[in-house]
């Protein structure tokens, strides 16, 4: 076999184009429309065919054409206007300098398993990786210091090709990354920069790859490289595939890996969010870097990484987060732990609920939660479930009082609107509607958009989505060799001019894709109304392990073929960020019908909705907010908020679908006003969902809450505490010793009403508390008094704190509190005295865990 040397063939651009390859080079592209217009005039034909990449756009495009283009002055004129746009973008002064000027050397890293900037660049697989490719795009605009950590995977996730009878099967195309905008990161010589990742009984290298999304830079990290053993090179192969060591291999080269990476590069962050667990073990590599180069303890180390850590979790139920078997964890982590200096029950103990349980398995969420001090869930309502899955970190807490805030997700409007919708909100709104879109003032304005100009846009996107999916189905068909007339009918589906309801998501058995085939006679009379007609659109994938989902698609594919449905319902194949632009800009109706409280946020309702679809879904993830706040005006709700854990639930909510669509969502649509045959009830709602569901369900409202919430105060702690050789790191791990070796004696010796035990509202409850310190001084602590309205007379399911103050000292020495309560209702009320350890250095007041009730 002869030894292959490779290299790589570039286009020869002409000079008057070489600007085309630096746009090319820079994501920026992917949500601004003059550049997209500008790459698809080169070859539109081509454009579709390479997932609309630039770069391979640009090294397929033959020198003819790209000649032809040089001398072409209207795309020369096209050209300069995407240049000095892309030019003005990326030296405007930004949101967070204007806001923090103090905070411009600070570094913000934000690691994700997978980032969905662009179908062309396939690493991402579903709403956690959008997610963080939106995060990233916002950033960029509001000018935050912020750098994406990721993993340059072979294969990517997998593309989806279902067999003749609907089942879903898989095919991994391997990644060409010269070929993707992407480059490759080197040293000042020119060489390819490498890390060193230490795994048991070797070291593992990685080469880097550079993503830069408008002002923002992503490495990824890639272990395909010739130095390194056959298994090892496949580190960087599957996104989420594998088996559990696979899965912690692939982990500790994305958390320790992506620290080596910024360090190697001089990028040392001063905050880290994991978003998700997967990247938890970065706290190891981080706390280590502290001890070597700070001298400092693990515990002091520990307490300057945490206070400079956040970790966003996504998943509302214990099955979905990673977990690993101890001897694994033990065996990938004994390099680390060694140089940590802590033993093995000491490092399980981080990922373990119960530290003390050696039977239990490594959890990355715990230790996530473990070595961070800021944690959010991504919804209100997903906030409620994690302080409930996550309360026994703090088993003295009630559960509303568990340090687990939420930040509702948002989406990249700019990335999501049509350019038609573009174009309309700028005619109607102002161009500032994509850089101000948390403005509620501003998008208001779409209620002065006339019916007509909404209504012609909507049903031109309709009309565009019926010709993508038939065009879709037909080259699927074409694919698996199907007789001519099976071709024919494939372009022969939907109708431009029926009520269209979108559901594309991923198809996990909870999101309940075929709720609404639970009564096939029902919804034949639904969908094949000859005077109100309904057409349903799908499309998802299905994990290749998971086959309740995969059975879920093959059902959906079998009523796609009745008779009486095969021209009304349709699967589109291979679901990807380009069909789901399609659909959520083109349908009428975004249908999401998760088994609440399943849904941890869900974005893709959001996106519809900026384009004036109106939702019709559960009150699960983002929509119970959306809904508290706005009601019907903007959609509907299917049923008021109710969890069923069986199949019940189920017949009972698709009843309830079943009435909501016949009653009022089919009726609406089709109620037109007689001279102009304008559903002016339908479009009514459609402005209150594009003018009141826009500025609050963002990225820009989202990343300048994590921007308020958790970078600045990460960043003013971590600086803080890393101050002279981590003094205040030091002060505040010895304070914290002191408090747990005085817990035990810390006690609440008497508690005395000093007023009556009923009173009216208005007056107050007088309470005198007297306790023991032990060592600890009366600083150390808070006394507090915890009340509220007593459920059925007894719990305290949600109650309020008032300080009490010190008043005296006994003569044996105790602590005397008093404290009043105001009697603001009537009713039954309760209360109860609680000491919890106090210090301004802490980042929240929960964060030993300590509390003595009364």
């Amino acid at each position: 076999m002869p030894t292959l040397r490779r290299y790589t063939v570039l286009p020869r651009l002409p000079a008057p184009l070489e600007r085309l390859r630096d746009i090319a080079h820079n994501l920026w592209w992917a949500w601004s429309p003059v550049a997209v217009s500008l790459f698809v005039r080169v070859d539109p034909d081509l454009y579709d065919e390479v997932f609309g990449n630039p770069i391979e756009l640009l090294s397929r495009a033959s020198q003819r054409r790209l000649d032809e283009l040089s001398t072409d002055d209207a795309f020369l004129s096209h050209l300069e206007m995407a240049w000095s746009t892309f030019q003005a973008y990326m030296s405007r002064e930004g949101w967070f300098k204007k806001t923090y000027p103090d905070a411009q050397n600070a570094r913000i890293a934000y690691f994700s398993m997978e980032y969905g900037l662009h179908q062309c660049l396939p690493i991402y697989s579903g709403g956690l990786g959008v997610l963080a490719g939106d995060h990233l795009k916002t950033a960029s605009d509001l000018g935050i210091p912020l750098v994406g950590v990721g993993l340059a995977y072979a294969e990517g996730y997998f593309r989806q090709v279902l067999n003749d009878d609907g089942w879903q099967g898989e095919r991994y195309p391997i990644n060409d990354w010269p070929r993707l905008p992407v480059q490759p990161v080197r040293t000042a010589d020119g060489k390819r920069l490498m890390i060193r990742v230490a795994y048991p009984d070797r070291n593992v290298l990685a080469q880097l790859w550079k993503v830069q999304v408008g002002r923002v830079p992503l490495f990824l990290l890639d272990t395909n490289v010739e130095e390194n053993a056959k298994a090892d090179r496949a580190i960087t192969g599957p996104l989420y595939g594998g088996d559990q060591e696979f899965r912690v291999r692939q982990e500790i080269m994305l958390g320790i890996g992506g620290v080596h990476a910024l360090e190697a590069m001089g990028m040392t962050p001063t905050a880290c969010h994991m978003n998700e667990g997967h990247s938890a073990f970065l706290a190891l590599e981080r706390i280590g870097r502290l001890m070597r180069e700070r001298g400092a303890s693990f515990a002091v180390a520990g307490e300057a990484n945490s206070a400079a850590s956040i970790f966003t979790t996504h998943t509302p139920v214990p099955a979905g987060n990673d977990v690993f078997q101890a001897d694994l964890v033990r065996r990938y982590l004994e390099p680390y732990r060694a140089a940590l200096g802590i033993s093995e029950e000491q490092l399980l103990g981080l990922g373990r609920v119960d530290p003390r349980d050696t039977k239990s398995a490594f959890s990355m969420p715990v230790l996530a939660i473990r070595s961070a001090d800021h944690y959010n869930g991504v919804s209100a309502l997903h906030g409620e479930v994690s302080r409930k899955m996550y309360q026994t970190l703090w088993p003295e807490l009630p559960e509303h009082e568990v340090p687990i805030g939420s930040v509702t997700n948002g989406v990249h409007i700019a990335s999501w609107i049509s350019s038609e919708h573009g174009a309309l909100y700028t005619r109607y709104l102002g161009p500032r509607w994509a850089d101000e879109v948390d403005d509620a003032a501003l998008w208001a304005r779409a209620q002065n958009i006339p019916d007509a100009e909404l209504w012609q846009t909507h049903e031109h996107r309709r009309h565009r989505l019926v010709q993508l999916c038939r065009h879709w189905r037909r080259l699927a068909a074409e694919r698996r060799q199907l007789a001519p007339e099976e071709v024919e009918r494939a372009e022969q589906v939907l109708d431009p001019r029926a009520l269209t309801i979108g559901f594309a998501r991923r198809f996990a058995t909870y999101k309940r894709a075929t709720l609404l085939f639970s009564d096939m006679a029902r919804v034949k009379r639904l969908l094949c109304d000859p005077d109100r007609p309904v057409q349903l659109v799908f499309a998802g994938k299905a994990h290749p392990q998971d086959k309740g989902g995969k059975e879920l698609i093959r059902s959906i594919v079998h009523a796609s073929r009745d008779p009486e449905l095969q021209r009304r319902v349709v699967f589109i194949e291979d679901y990807d960020m380009r069909i789901a632009r399609a659909m959520v800009s083109g349908v009428d109706v975004w249908l999401n019908t998760p088994r609440r409280p399943h849904e941890a946020s869900g974005t893709s309702g959001m996106k519809a909705a900026a384009n004036g679809a109106l939702n019709v879904s559960v009150l699960d993830g983002w929509w119970a907010e959306a809904w508290k706040s706005h009601g019907s005006e903007v959609g509907w709700a299917i049923g008021r908020g109710e969890e069923y854990e069986d199949g019940l639930g189920d017949a009972l909510e698709a009843e309830v679908l079943y009435d909501l669509l016949e009653r009022e969502v089919v009726p609406l649509f089709f109620d037109r006003t007689p001279h102009d045959q304008l559903p002016r009830g339908w479009i009514k709602r459609m402005k209150n969902a594009i003018s009141k569901l826009v500025p609050e369900f963002n990225t820009a409202r989202m990343v300048r809450e994590y921007t308020e919430t958790f970078y600045v105060p990460a960043i003013t702690l971590s600086e803080k505490l890393r101050a002279d050789n981590l003094a205040e790191a030091e002060r505040l791990t010895r304070w914290k010793e002191k408090v747990r070796q005085a817990w035990p004696h810390v006690a609440i010796h008497s508690v005395a009403l000093r007023s009556k035990e009923q009173l009216y509202v208005g007056e107050a409850m007088d309470v005198e508390a007297v306790v023991d310190l032990g060592a600890l001084a009366s600083d150390d602590v808070v006394v507090e008094l915890y009340h509220g309205p007593a459920a059925a007379g007894q719990d305290l399911p949600h109650g309020e704190v008032i300080p009490m103050s010190l008043a005296s000292r006994s003569p044996e020495g105790r602590h005397i509190y008093h404290g009043a309560i105001p009697a603001r209702d009537s009713g039954s009320h309760a209360f109860a005295v609680r000491i919890m350890p106090h210090n301004t250095a802490l980042t929240h007041p929960y964060e030993t865990s300590l509390v003595r009730w009364g």
